[in-house]
């Protein structure tokens, strides 16, 4: 597969996915990605763990290389032990964006190439927290189904989409990390 390499299997995402059900308060705080004109993400739910700063000029963000914790660290602990044991696994030096994303059953996240800091400068990496068969990750030519407790580096340099076919939400963690 040239856009997709499975990092690990089996990682435990109990822990942050009973806590996401406790506090579905964190769901769309902030809905920058969500609502800004052209979105492919406007089916999604968010929570921004780590996140640029967004100022006067919210079109700024997307080549910031610099992020800044938002209040849903403090509030998901249970999100630190897989974002910094991903990061020691790839050898990452810097941490970028860390997002977690909820694409109801039906739904998609349509056809898109991302942009600036999070695809030329960081390095892309999805945890699988909830992901039914079904639930389709197109990069490409590719296709797969990413199971729960798996973790995928993705090329987002190359036009993707998300389609939800499955009987249940698809929860990812998204996490971006520079590692040269």
């Amino acid at each position: 597969m040239r856009h997709f390499q499975l990092m690990a299997r089996d990682v435990d995402v109990f822990p942050l996915v009973h806590a996401l059900q406790q506090q579905e308060e964190l769901w769309n705080t902030e809905t920058l990605r969500t609502t800004h004109p052209g979105t492919a993400h406007g089916e999604v739910d968010d929570i921004l763990l780590w996140f640029n700063h967004v100022g006067e000029t919210p079109e700024d963000v997307v080549d910031d290389k610099d992020v800044i914790p938002y209040p849903a660290w403090t509030a998901l602990p249970q999100a630190r032990p897989l974002v910094f044991g991903l990061m020691n696994q790839v050898g990452g030096v810097r941490l970028g964006r860390v997002m977690i994303s909820r694409l109801p059953p039906g739904k998609t996240i349509s056809e898109h190439v991302d942009g600036g800091a999070p695809a030329t400068y960081y390095s892309r990496y999805q945890i699988a927290l909830q992901n039914l068969p079904g639930c389709m990750f197109n990069i490409g030519n590719e296709s797969i189904n990413f199971e729960t407790g798996e973790v995928w580096y993705i090329d987002n340099n190359t036009v993707h989409d998300v389609v939800n076919n499955s009987a249940d939400d698809r929860i990812a963690m998204v996490v971006d990390i520079r590692t040269d």
